[in-house]
C-alpha cells in the first residue's frame, strides 16, 4: 500500500509480538490500541488474531488520516474488524471513547517517545475503558533495576534525549508504580528481540 509510511521496526516486531498476544488471549475481544502510528501492528494483528475488532488511535491528526486509509483499502471481511481511527491525546483527562471498555489495550513503543505524563495518562484511561478482566500490554525498551542495560539500549535512550529532553527509556519500577496507583499490576514480564519487553497489566483484586 503505497499510502503507508513503513516503520522497519514495526515491521521486525510485529510477528514476535502476534505470536505472544496468540498464547495468551481468548479467542475473541475487541482491542482498543493507543498510539497506532502507521497502522503496522493493527493490520499485523488483525489477520492473526480472527476472532477480535481493533480500534486504532494516535495523536497525531497525520497519522489517523493514515489509518483511514488504510481501512479504506482493505478487503470487506478484515476492514469490518478494523474501526475508525480515533484522534485521542493519551495524557488527557478523558479519551473519546464515551463509557466503552475493551478486552485489550494495546500501546507499543510510546513511553519512551514521550513526556512523562504519558505514561501517568495512560493508566489512568486504561483504568477507566479496561473491562474488568481485560489486559493493558505494552511494549518498548525499559530500564530495569539489577538488570544491565544493553548498549544498544543507552545509545536508543542517549538519541531519544537528544531529540527531546522530556523523552527516554522509562524504568520500569517507575511505571509499575503509575500502574499501581491506579489498581493496574503488572502480571507477566516477557523478554522479546532487540532487548524489549512485552508486559501484560490486569486490574488488580
Amino acid at each position: 500500500m503505497s499510502f503507508l509510511r513503513l516503520s522497519p521496526a514495526a515491521e521486525r516486531n510485529k510477528q514476535p509480538i502476534l505470536e505472544a498476544l496468540q498464547q495468551r488471549l481468548p479467542p475473541r475481544g475487541v482491542a482498543l490500541e493507543v498510539a497506532s502510528g502507521t497502522g503496522q501492528h493493527a493490520l499485523h494483528f488483525l489477520g492473526g488474531l480472527g476472532g477480535w475488532t481493533w480500534l486504532p488511535s494516535d495523536g497525531s491528526g497525520t497519522a489517523v488520516e493514515g489509518l483511514q486509509a488504510l481501512r479504506g483499502a482493505l478487503a470487506p471481511t478484515l476492514a469490518e474488524r478494523l474501526q475508525p481511527a480515533r484522534l485521542l491525546d493519551v495524557s488527557a483527562d478523558s479519551w473519546p471513547l464515551d463509557e466503552q471498555h475493551f478486552d485489550l489495550i494495546y500501546c507499543a513503543n510510546l513511553l519512551h517517545a514521550s513526556p512523562w505524563p504519558c505514561c501517568r495518562g495512560l493508566m489512568r484511561g486504561v483504568a477507566r475503558h479496561l473491562a474488568p478482566e481485560g489486559l493493558l500490554v505494552t511494549y518498548g525498551p525499559y530500564l530495569e533495576k539489577d538488570v544491565a542495560p544493553a548498549p544498544s539500549n543507552l545509545a536508543f535512550d542517549a538519541d531519544l534525549k537528544l531529540r527531546n529532553p522530556e523523552w527516554g527509556l522509562r524504568e520500569l519500577d517507575a511505571v509499575r508504580a503509575e500502574g499501581g496507583r491506579v489498581g493496574l499490576q503488572l502480571q507477566e514480564r516477557v523478554s522479546m528481540p532487540a532487548n524489549n519487553l512485552l508486559l501484560f497489566w490486569a486490574k488488580g483484586g
